[in-house]
């Protein structure tokens, strides 16, 4: 029964992930910690930023861990499978229509505004995961600074800004 819930809850979660990378949090969140209770918020939190220092698609590095956390290696393959299905299936279909219909005006018009709506979530996800789960302290001030301003003002990869933040939290607890 547990891997037909988590085939489920990430198929749920492939499906309306629109946008990629962060936008899938907000879905993921009511997935596995308030419909389902496979985590708590701590552990969700801690959890987000644990896949950030891997590589590869967030999406499956967090059912990788909650697939594995609920039924072992087989949760682990059920939640992965799950969660790119649609989007596989998806992009599939949209490839095809959108090598045909790619330069019509509504088709552009339609995805400029998915964009507009995926900006809105990712900006409601991180004023939520500030609000609940950044320890807002002295410590963690430089951190917020430093990572906007790196992000926002140079080159630098995303991947060094979150290593370097492991390593300050690391040395500074």
């Amino acid at each position: 029964m547990a891997l037909l819930h988590l085939f489920c809850a990430f198929f749920k979660v492939g499906l309306f992930a629109i946008g990629g990378a962060y936008s899938f949090l907000p879905l993921m969140q009511k997935e596995v910690v308030e419909s389902h209770k496979w985590m708590d918020e701590d552990e969700f939190s801690h959890i987000v930023g644990m896949v950030e220092l891997f590589p590869g698609a967030i999406s499956i590095k967090f059912a990788t861990y909650t697939g594995y956390k609920v039924a072992g290696v087989p949760g682990a393959i059920v939640a992965n499978v799950a969660n790119l299905l649609p989007p596989v299936l998806f992009m599939t279909v949209a490839s095809l229509l959108y090598l045909r219909y790619g330069g019509v005006p509504a088709v552009k018009g339609a995805l400029a505004m998915v964009r507009c709506a995926v900006i809105a979530m990712l900006i409601a996800i991180a004023i939520k995961l500030a609000q609940t789960h950044v320890p807002l302290s002295l410590k963690a001030v430089p951190v917020l600074v430093a990572s906007f301003l790196l992000l926002t003002l140079t080159k630098i990869h995303p991947a060094l800004v979150i290593i370097g933040a492991a390593l300050y939290g690391g040395l500074v607890r």
